[in-house]
């Protein structure tokens, strides 16, 4: 009589890759509350922001600084779109 012992191995190797493979699928965190938590946005002033877009056209063309400013705009768009 042969034994079916290495088609059950075969099997069980192909469930363990497949249950490893869709749970980097999963979409909620496996702690409640925090990957869902989004940080407040802080509000500026239409004069502080004129202020800022007054300074940043002083700065050098390729400033480190306005390359970090794009940054934290398309990080602050995030966190609003976090929060809808």
């Amino acid at each position: 009589m042969m034994s079916n012992a290495r088609c059950w191995k075969q099997q069980l190797a192909a469930l363990a890759i497949a249950t490893s493979l869709l749970s980097g699928c999963a979409t909620d965190g496996s702690e409640p509350g925090i990957a869902t938590a989004c940080p407040p946005v802080v509000e500026y002033t239409r004069e502080l922001q004129a202020r800022a877009a007054d300074e940043l056209d002083l700065l050098p063309e390729g400033s480190a600084i306005a390359e970090m400013l794009a940054d934290y705009s398309v990080m602050r768009t995030q966190v609003r779109s976090c929060r809808v």
